[in-house]
């Protein structure tokens, strides 16, 4: 039973594979022919020096060819990538500018008259088209994962509390698509399980024969796994040859990839660390950035906001905003506007809903059904509708479009020293922890996600933070 699951599981991927090769060889065939019937008239910027079908009946079939090759050749196709972090994006980007230079380079020593309206129109049309399939197919990919299916089988070795670690992020983590089957152990006390509950199938010292009677597609290798590199070597070598991956856990956790880059030094792998990005995430580029995006966005929003907080007046004649002080960056205190969604009297009735919250062992109240809430003000809460007006704390320097959610005094006076971190930056409109569950977080994980952004802040995060924030609100997910 278990082979033919690996038999199915292992034509699955293959098909997978096959799939998104096949999306890319449509798109790019797809963007060929459209730059090739496209005519333009540019003749100062972009002049025609071919007939455009004639160049795409003689080169137009070898540049398909091409940039499939080059897809191949930098790997866009490797499963360990595909559905999981930047690099298959970057590997699709970096195919497109591969076969550019390559149709450069042969145009020139050629001395081929290639028209400059299909070249441009080509990767103008291919290149997003294609990161937008990868995208489309990556959310296919991960709700296949939730669903159970194409799942990959996982052994994780080393000392019981690392192994815990490692497997609670995995567990949390479906969309991964990582099953975990079992635990190596050090053979100095056998257990059945770890404290965690993973079931331990054998020891570190005999990781190869337990990788391959177990079927295992990849051995997590965390901390204790091995006693030295000479050992690890050796796992390797008697894994050569299996379809079985390989995979090291430092001990390093939340740092972004942008942090760390690995430089072999005599044989070392080196992993060298930039320091934390709090004092870069409080500057000039991050509050220009805030500035303007909050400008436009209140524009965009001020129909919405307008109509909402008319209701809200008209629903019981109370005030429209919900004014409550907060804590800032660096322990500054603010005012923070919201749309009222609760009843005028609400603060006055919490000691009246003390038990409905979800969040007993954190220093947040949550309730999933709290009575206080108006109808208008439960519309405005599923899609973030009262959070609108803090675009007006953003223009005013208290608060970021992302960030840490803005704390209550009460609220930081609880913080333990390594959660104070999160007051190092202005708090946000949304954040990491908005669109990775809201309210259905545990404090634990609302804690990690926010020193997560802290210590990585980027440009280019804050902005992939925005673009999830649309469908969080959407989906509505741990909104109440």
């Amino acid at each position: 039973m278990d082979a033919r699951r690996t038999t199915e599981r292992l034509r699955g991927q293959r098909l997978l594979q096959l799939g998104i090769a096949t999306g890319d060889l449509v798109i790019i065939v797809g963007a060929t022919l459209l730059a090739s019937v496209r005519r333009v008239d540019t003749p100062v910027l972009l002049p025609v020096a071919n007939d455009v079908n004639t160049v795409a009946l003689s080169v137009g079939p070898a540049i398909i060819v091409a940039w499939m090759l080059a897809n191949v050749a930098r790997g866009s196709y490797t499963k360990a990538h595909i559905g999981v972090g930047t690099v298959e994006y970057a590997r699709v980007l970096g195919a497109a500018g591969l076969t550019a230079g390559a149709i450069g380079i042969s145009s020139y020593l050629t001395k081929f008259e290639l028209s400059r309206v299909f070249f441009v129109l080509l990767f103008l049309v291919g290149v997003p088209v294609l990161l937008l399939w990868r995208w489309t197919a990556r959310r296919i990919v991960h709700r296949l994962h939730r669903r159970g299916r194409l799942l990959t089988k996982v052994i994780i070795s080393g000392s019981e509390s690392r192994i815990d670690e490692v497997a609670s992020v995995l567990r949390r983590e479906k969309w991964l698509g990582f099953q975990i089957i079992g635990a190596l152990v050090p053979s100095t006390r056998p257990v059945e399980q770890t404290p965690g509950g993973v079931p331990v199938i054998g020891f570190t010292n005999e990781t190869a024969s337990n990788a391959l009677a177990s079927e295992a597609d990849l051995v997590l290798f965390s901390e204790g796994a091995f006693p030295s590199a000479v050992d690890f070597r050796r796992i390797a070598w008697d894994l050569e040859g299996h379809d079985v991956q390989m995979a090291v856990v430092p001990s390093l956790s939340d740092i972004s990839s942008g942090r760390m880059a690995m430089r072999p030094v005599g044989g070392l792998p080196l992993v060298h660390v930039e320091p934390p990005q709090s004092l870069a995430a409080s500057r000039g580029l991050k509050r220009a950035f805030d500035l303007v995006g909050a400008t436009v966005a209140l524009l965009l929003a001020s129909p919405v906001m307008l109509t909402f907080a008319l209701l809200t007046k008209l629903q019981d004649g109370g005030p429209v905003l919900f004014r409550q002080t907060r804590v800032g960056r660096d322990g500054q205190l603010f005012e923070c506007l919201k749309f009222r969604s609760m009843v005028v009297d609400a603060e006055a009735r919490l000691s009246g809903v003390s038990h409905l919250n979800k969040n007993a062992e954190g220093v947040l109240f949550k309730a999933e059904h709290d009575p206080r809430i108006t109808r208008i003000g439960a519309v405005m809460r599923r899609f973030s509708i009262d959070e609108l007006p803090q675009l007006i704390n953003v223009i005013n320097g208290d608060m970021s479009l992302v960030g840490p959610r803005p704390a209550l005094p009460a609220e930081v006076r609880r913080y333990e020293t390594d959660v104070q971190r999160r007051l190092h930056v202005r708090p946000g409109l949304t954040g990491l922890w908005q669109v990775s569950g809201r309210s259905d977080l545990s404090w634990q994980d609302t804690v990690r996600l926010d020193l997560y952004y802290v210590d990585n802040w980027s440009i280019v995060q804050d902005l992939a933070i925005l673009a999830r924030t649309v469908h969080a609100v959407f989906a509505s997910h741990g909104a109440y």
